[in-house]
């Protein structure tokens, strides 16, 4: 990953930023997923969180996965009903705004993202959602600006040599140096160091109304 910005805020972080990475490269290596469903869930998610910065590294990027400048338009307006929409298309992006939006999808979007997605695509579609929209906070509460547009450029290491993953050192800061907005409190004590937790993961609880088999394929028609 390039040094810019972004970079050295999630470097404050030390203990997550490596993985918060590999977790971007993900995104682009491992997803059922089409490139260009993708990078329009991406848009939405940047539109409706306010993320100049996710917006702006999205946009050529949605542009060589096959996103054209009106769909573009019509997710900055949201205007995702508009008839100029693809099934697919409108299918996708209202099912992520309403995911942005309230922590319930209503029935009859989630139905209509069923037509369209498998039960892979779909918790890909989530879990997009929740990456992008965590980027896009941390540009917005952080204040990341904008230095460099990096379109379609091979930022992530990806080479089939062994070091897939591996990422450059992150230039050492001193503890409460700031730049942007500062990570720590005004009045809060500083600290560089770590602090992981040991704190046992105790499984998913929720509604099972929506449960998604572990065979796959697409979900049946109701």
């Amino acid at each position: 990953m390039p040094p810019d910005p972004m970079v050295k805020m999630l470097s404050h972080s030390t203990g997550t930023v490596k993985p918060f990475i590999e977790l971007a490269k993900a995104q682009f290596t491992a997803l059922q997923l089409s490139a260009r469903s993708r990078e329009l869930v991406i848009l939405t998610v940047a539109d409706y969180t306010g993320s100049t910065f996710v917006a702006a590294q999205h946009n050529p990027m949605s542009q060589a996965a096959g996103v054209d400048e009106r769909t573009r338009q019509l997710i900055r307006s949201r205007q995702l009903d508009d008839a100029e929409l693809s099934p697919h298309d409108g299918a996708l992006l209202r099912f992520t705004a309403d995911i942005v939006q309230q922590p319930h999808v209503a029935d009859d979007v989630f139905d209509t993202a069923r037509v369209f997605l498998s039960e892979r695509e779909l918790v890909e579609v989530l879990q997009v959602i929740g990456y992008y929209w965590t980027f896009g906070r941390i540009s917005t509460v952080l204040d990341v600006e904008v230095t460099k547009i990096y379109g379609d450029e091979p930022i992530l290491d990806t080479p089939d040599n062994g070091t897939s993953g591996r990422l450059p050192a992150v230039p050492s800061r001193p503890c409460g140096a700031r730049d942007h907005r500062s990570v720590t409190r005004p009045g809060a004590p500083g600290s560089c160091a770590d602090s992981p937790t040991d704190e046992p993961f105790e499984g998913f609880h929720g509604p099972t109304n929506r449960h998604v088999p572990e065979t796959g394929g697409r979900s049946p028609q109701s």
